[in-house]
């Protein structure tokens, strides 16, 4: 019986150690009783801790390391995590109404069911990040989520976000640019294809002349592609037309998101 008191303690004392600023009665109510609404733990250490249900309402936690820990059904409304890293954190459930996100790290985090209210996270970062709610964010902010997945060459994360960003605005001409440029790098021609001659379209309709062109562009330059592989080019000039639709492609979507 005297066991769980010690390896408590000893928890306690790690993560006292690592706490820089947290205030160690708060920190250790939060592990004791999972109940800290309220509570000083700014840069406490609580990596892969069980912190399921956990009531951190109002809590300040502007730079503490939560990565990998489990913040199912965890209640954050209105919580500062300010610089806080969640990093493959489980917050499956979460209430993360009106929390601070400036700069917090939520890459491959788990967000299924999780909500958003009042929450800006245009500042957050959240590559990686699954399951996200489209509740979550506007069509442009899941649109420049997947620009950035694009980029770094997750493409099915980055489709994921398009989606959302589409399901929110179905008329939002370049999440269908987008997703054309994604399906592009993954070989699905015929889609990417579709893509974006209807979201040239919905440029024409828009009156966006730059949003026209560009998707011309990269019409023409698929065509081009095509035409190449017919005439068996090799794969060098492929190559580098494919470079060429997404280097044109992202000196128009970039812009749009502030990037």
């Amino acid at each position: 019986m005297k066991i769980r008191p010690f390896l408590v303690a000893l928890g306690l004392t790690t993560f006292a150690g690592a706490a820089h600023g947290a205030n160690f009665e708060d920190l250790t109510q939060l592990l004791s009783t999972k109940k800290c609404p309220l509570c000083d733990l700014r840069g406490a250490g609580l990596v892969m801790v069980n912190l399921t249900r956990a009531d951190l309402t109002g809590a300040d936690l502007s730079g503490a390391n939560l990565s990998g820990a489990d913040l199912t059904g965890a209640n954050l409304s209105g919580a500062n995590l300010t610089s806080a890293s969640l990093n493959g954190a489980n917050l499956s459930g979460a209430n993360l109404n009106g929390a601070i996100t400036d700069g917090t790290d939520f890459r491959e985090a788990y967000f299924d069911r999780a909500t958003f209210i009042n929450t800006n996270l245009e500042t957050a970062y959240m590559q990686g990040a699954k399951a996200v709610p489209n509740t979550a964010g506007t069509p442009q902010l899941f649109y420049g989520w997947g620009l950035l997945e694009t980029s770094k060459g997750n493409y099915q994360s980055a489709l994921n976000h398009y989606d959302q960003a589409l399901a929110l605005d179905p008329e939002f001409a370049p999440g269908y640019l987008g997703r054309g440029l994604t399906l592009l790098k993954i070989g699905n021609e015929a889609s990417a294809k579709q893509n974006v001659e209807y979201a040239q379209l919905l440029f024409e309709e828009n009156q966006d002349e730059v949003g026209v062109k560009t998707s011309e562009q990269f019409l023409e330059d698929l065509a081009n592609m095509q035409e190449a592989r017919r005439q068996g080019a090799g794969n060098p000039q492929l190559d580098a037309i494919v470079r060429g639709v997404a280097s044109m492609a992202f000196k128009y979507l970039l812009p749009l998101v502030g990037l």
